[in-house]
């Protein structure tokens, strides 16, 4: 059994890492047709949030797929 201290580490690893790999995916994009000229700090910031979603929601949806197969045991 997994005690709460570890799905809690590997929730916060998880959700970094696709953090991580959502921001870099979204740098390798051409986002400057979109970004006004003269605010591209605000354009960086917009990204790092929309990266933020992006990866929190993909880590959950892993997590959550990951949870339900260790569930499956308790069908039969």
């Amino acid at each position: 059994m997994i005690s709460i201290g570890q799905i809690a580490f590997i929730s916060i690893l998880s959700h970094l890492i696709f953090i991580y790999l959502t921001w870099r995916v979204m740098l390798k994009m051409n986002f400057d047709p979109i970004i006004r000229k003269g605010h591209q700090k605000e354009g960086r910031i917009f990204l790092l949030f929309l990266s933020i979603v992006i990866g929190t929601g993909v880590s959950s949806f892993v997590l959550d797929i990951l949870q339900w197969s260790r569930d499956l045991t308790y069908l039969f």
